[in-house]
C-alpha cells in the first residue's frame, strides 16, 4: 500500500467535489478543496508523463542492448537516453514533492459528518434521550470537592504537590470507590463478549497520525524527550489510539468480524487553558482513568454497532442510578475523526450542568484508511477497509464526582450505588473518625 492510501478517499473528492465540500462545511464553513483538487490533477499528470518517459527509456535500453549484441554503434542512442534519464529524475522529484503536499493536505481534512449530524458548534447539539429525574438533594448539599474532602476521598493539595495543577490523589475509600468503578465497567464488558486488552501507555508518533489525532491535535498530548536515534513517543491520550493501531497494516479475516475489544488505561492530556469553576476537582485534569470500548466491523453493520455502544454506555449509567442524557453532537463539537458522535452526559447538581462521561462515535473507514486495516469479503477479489467505532465505557473522573453529588445524604454520609457495594464492602461511606 502506498502512503496515498492512508488518507481520506481522494477518489471521492475527485468524483464529487461539491458533495464533499458541502459535507465538510458542517465543520469548516469556509472549506476550499480547490488546492487539493489541483494537487491531485498535477499528480495524475506527472504519473502519466513519468510512465511515458519510462516506457521510452525501456525501449531505448532494449535497442541499445540489441545494438551492442550485434556490434552496432550505439553512441547516438546513448546520447538520446541521457536527457531522458535527467527528465525522469526531474519528474520523479516533482512527483514526490506533489504527493507529499497532497498527502499532508488530505491528512489534515476531518472526517465527513454523517447526514444526520447537525452543522455548526455545540449550540446545535441535539438531546435525543433523558434518563431519570434530577435528584432531590438534602438541604445542606455540598459540591463534589467539598464532599470528597470531608469524607477523605481525594487529596487535591498533595496531588498538586506531586504533579502540579490538574493532578489529584484518590485516598482511602476514595481510591476504593474509583477502583470499584473500573472493576464494574470491566466485568460488564467481559460479560458482553468484549476482549480485554492492556496496551502500552507510550505510543509511537505513527499511532497518533493513524487515529487522526495528529497533526491537528499534536500539541494536546505529552511528548517524550527521546535520544537522537530513538523513535518519538507520546503518552496515550485515550486507549482508542492504542486499540486502533493493534491491527495497523493488517488484514482482519472476514470470519473474525466484528472484533470487539476494550481497555483500561490512565489517559494523559495537556488540557490547555484555564480551569473554569465547573471543572474543579476531578472533572478536568492531566491524568484520569478510563475504560474504552472499540469495534472493527463491516460497513453494513456500522449503524447497529454504534447503537450497541451507545446502549452499553447508557446501561452503565442506569445501573449506577445516575441521572443523565444522551446528545447527538453537532459537527464542530465532535472529534474531527468521527462521522457521528453521541455524548452521554451526567447531571452535576452543584453547577446545574450536564458533563460528558462518554463519547460513542462512528469513524466509518476514516481511521481504517489511515491505518491500512482491511478485510477480505468472501467471493470478492479485492480487500476492503473495515469500519471502526469507539466509546468510553466509562471515564471515571466525572462519574466519581457525579456519584458524590447525586448520592450525598443529609447526615453528611454517601450512599454507595448498588453495583459497587460488594467491592467496597459497605452501603454507606461516612466521614473518617477524627483522631484524638
Amino acid at each position: 500500500m502506498s502512503r496515498m492510501s492512508r488518507v481520506i478517499n481522494i477518489e471521492l473528492i475527485r468524483k464529487d467535489t461539491e458533495q464533499v465540500r458541502r459535507a465538510l462545511a458542517k465543520r469548516i464553513p469556509d472549506i476550499d478543496l480547490s488546492p487539493i483538487v489541483e494537487l491531485d490533477r498535477r499528480r495524475r499528470s506527472l504519473v502519466q508523463d513519468l510512465d511515458g518517459r519510462r516506457a521510452q527509456r525501456k525501449q531505448l535500453s532494449e535497442r541499445i542492448g540489441r545494438g551492442r549484441a550485434t556490434g552496432e554503434d550505439t553512441n547516438a542512442l546513448q546520447a538520446e537516453a541521457a536527457p531522458l534519464r535527467e527528465e525522469i529524475t526531474r519528474l520523479e522529484s516533482e512527483l514526490g514533492e506533489v504527493e507529499e503536499r497532497l498527502n499532508v493536505s488530505l491528512a489534515e481534512l476531518p472526517n465527513l459528518p454523517d447526514e444526520i449530524v447537525p452543522a455548526g458548534g455545540k449550540e446545535n447539539n441535539q438531546v435525543v434521550r433523558v434518563w431519570g429525574e434530577k435528584p432531590v438533594l438534602p438541604s445542606n448539599a455540598l459540591d463534589h470537592v467539598e464532599i470528597s474532602t470531608r469524607l477523605g476521598l481525594v487529596d487535591y493539595s498533595r496531588g498538586t504537590k506531586l504533579g502540579g495543577t490538574g493532578f489529584w490523589i484518590y485516598t482511602g475509600m476514595g481510591a476504593a470507590l474509583e477502583w470499584a468503578l473500573i472493576d464494574f465497567f470491566c466485568r460488564t464488558h467481559i460479560k458482553d463478549g468484549y476482549e480485554f486488552v492492556l496496551p502500552p501507555h507510550l505510543l509511537t508518533e505513527e499511532c497518533g497520525y493513524t487515529a487522526g489525532q495528529f497533526p491537528k491535535f499534536r500539541d494536546d498530548v505529552f511528548h517524550l524527550q527521546t535520544a537522537p536515534n530513538e523513535r518519538k513517543r507520546f503518552l496515550l491520550p485515550t486507549s482508542e489510539t492504542a486499540i486502533l493501531n493493534i491491527y495497523r497494516d493488517e488484514i482482519i479475516p472476514w470470519e473474525r468480524l466484528p472484533v470487539k475489544m476494550f481497555a483500561y488505561t490512565p489517559c494523559y492530556r495537556r488540557e490547555s487553558g484555564g480551569y473554569r469553576s465547573e471543572e474543579r476537582g476531578t472533572v478536568r485534569g492531566h491524568q484520569f482513568n478510563k475504560v474504552e470500548m472499540f469495534q472493527f466491523v463491516a460497513e453494513e453493520n456500522a449503524v447497529e454497532a454504534l447503537k450497541e455502544l451507545v446502549g452499553k454506555t447508557e446501561q452503565l449509567m442506569e445501573m449506577l442510578g445516575l441521572h443523565h442524557r444522551t446528545s447527538l453532537l453537532a459537527a464542530e463539537d465532535a472529534s474531527a475523526s468521527m462521522a457521528i458522535t453521541y455524548d452521554v452526559e451526567v447531571w452535576m447538581p452543584s453547577i446545574g450542568m450536564y458533563k460528558e462521561v462518554s463519547s460513542a462515535s462512528l469513524a466509518r473507514d476514516y481511521q481504517a484508511r489511515r491505518a491500512n486495516i482491511r478485510t477480505h469479503r468472501p467471493a470478492k477479489k479485492s480487500t476492503e477497509y473495515v469500519v471502526t467505532l469507539n466509546a468510553s465505557g466509562l471515564a471515571t473522573s466525572r462519574v466519581f464526582p457525579a456519584i458524590l453529588e447525586q448520592y450525598q445524604q443529609e447526615d453528611g454520609s454517601l450512599r454507595v450505588p448498588e453495583p459497587l457495594r460488594a467491592w467496597l464492602g459497605t452501603d454507606v461511606i461516612r466521614p473518617p473518625a477524627k483522631s484524638k
